[in-house]
């Protein structure tokens, strides 16, 4: 019979004291006496130890978590998920619950860039969501599989029409048109997000020797 795995205790056996009070610092939207403080690498070595057991998937089932450690640990089992159809699913029930930038932002699942046609649909469903940390995943989506091979005008056009009115999301935009200028140059100076001034000025950058 399998040992029983208590998340909770787990999770404070691996607690730096010393880093809690500096990730404290880094997210000013969550209460610091929430973080526990378990370095990201250790937390998702504990994710994939963990992932197949039953106390995984009761751990998931159990939303709101009480700690901002427990909702990165709930990412990170996510990301094991070998099914894309039940990755999803488990994405479009935990977002909303995602309470801060980083829980949203160090979520990467790596299944995602086989399925670009379908989750393409998805992501345009977060994008233009009423849930600040669904439109900041699904533009960051957008940011890490969209804008190489499979970019198109029409992706950036659609992150230009995001009016949510966040400061997380208005981040997350300058990051994804910051990347696209780096990336796809000719695509992304032609997006009217970018005002005439800015384009001039870029494309005096790029004729520079």
């Amino acid at each position: 019979m399998k040992e029983s795995i208590d998340i909770e205790a787990r999770l404070f056996e691996l607690q730096d004291l010393q880093y809690r009070d500096f990730h404290a610092r880094l997210i000013p939207t969550i209460a610091p006496q929430t973080i526990i403080g378990v370095r990201t690498p250790r937390l998702r070595k504990f994710a994939k130890e963990i992932a197949k057991t039953p106390q995984a998937a009761e751990f998931i089932k159990k939303l709101p978590h009480k700690y901002y450690d427990e909702n990165n640990l709930h990412g990170f089992l996510i990301e094991e998920i070998k099914d894309y159809n039940r990755l999803i699913q488990e994405l479009d029930l935990f977002l909303p619950y995602v309470d801060n930038w980083a829980t949203c932002d160090l979520m990467n699942p790596k299944i995602l860039k086989n399925h670009l046609p379908e989750l393409l649909v998805k992501i345009q469903e977060w994008i233009y969501s009423d849930q600040t940390y669904s439109i900041r995943f699904g533009i960051e989506t957008l940011m890490r599989f969209y804008l190489d091979d499979a970019c198109k005008p029409e992706y950036l056009e659609m992150v230009s029409h995001v009016t949510y009115d966040d400061y997380y999301v208005k981040m997350m935009i300058a990051w994804y048109f910051a990347t696209a200028l780096a990336k796809q140059y000719d695509i992304a100076i032609e997006s009217f997000r970018i005002t005439q001034e800015q384009k001039m000025y870029l494309r005096t950058l790029k004729a520079m020797p």
